[in-house]
């Protein structure tokens, strides 16, 4: 079993309004109550300090969604480390697949932002994962070994202990395909050998190693259940707070 700590965060995307956000929040506070992980909800920048203010004194933890690796300057439409910080943020996500897509973000810039979170305070969620045409040519752990290694590279053993890996294979993202519970730990469990590899057993031991990619309330038990699986990172299922409740629920 792992020593890293059970993280279930919510990835919220392009969903909800500020004017919704702190009652939603209060809802999964009220529905996670209990949880013996630690419960996220990462959600967009305009929702943040409404999350922020839901939150405050309770179990329930805000994550934004990116950052920018420079403190401040012109970069209009960016958002700092230091302002998340500032606002009460704890968790950031980086590299997800849709802003690799989308967005232009690269290993290296996913590089950068995991070493200002860490430097700000902040706790990386940094994704990785392959494509259907890199998993049917057999070259995922190919692929996904350069992600982590170019992820964290420059970063010591301390903080890497400190990183939460996101696993969300982008063919099982929103598309209701979810890995195996085998081929997500299999994967899990590569990134987990590989970590050893560039730090040692006890710092990869200490990572926390999630799945996404449409775990829901349905599939969540068996997944969380793999040695190498210590949380989820939950697109469609974290905006109902019931259904993110059972998940939070089965990470035990």
């Amino acid at each position: 079993m792992t020593m890293g700590k059970y993280v279930i965060a919510g990835n919220w995307k392009m969903n909800k309004l500020p004017s919704e956000t702190y009652d939603f929040v209060k809802e999964v506070v009220e529905a996670t109550k209990g949880a013996e992980c630690e419960v996220v909800c990462c959600t967009p920048y305009v929702c943040l300090a409404p999350a922020v203010e839901a939150a405050k004194g309770t179990h329930v933890k805000i994550g934004a969604e990116n950052l920018h690796y420079e403190e401040k300057g012109a970069f209009t439409g960016e958002v700092s480390a230091e302002m998340l910080a500032d606002l009460g943020v704890e968790y950031v996500i980086m590299g997800h697949s849709e802003r690799r897509e989308y967005n232009n973000e690269t290993d290296e810039t996913v590089n950068l932002k995991a070493k200002k979170a860490l430097a700000t305070g902040l706790i990386p969620i940094v994704c990785c994962g392959e494509s259907l045409e890199q998993r049917e040519a057999g070259i995922t752990m190919d692929w996904i070994s350069i992600q982590i290694k170019k992820a964290f590279a420059g970063i010591s053993a301390e903080d890497a202990k400190k990183v939460v890996v996101a696993y969300e294979p982008i063919w099982a993202i929103g598309t209701g395909k979810t890995a195996t519970d085998d081929q997500a730990e299999e994967v899990c469990g590569g990134i987990r050998a590989l970590l050893a590899s560039l730090y040692d057993e006890d710092t990869a031991k200490a990572i926390t190693i999630q799945y996404g990619g449409s775990m829901n309330a349905k599939n969540c038990a068996g997944l969380l259940a793999k040695p190498n699986i210590d949380g989820g990172l939950i697109g469609g299922a974290s905006l109902k707070a019931a259904d993110f409740a059972v998940i939070t629920s089965a990470a035990k």
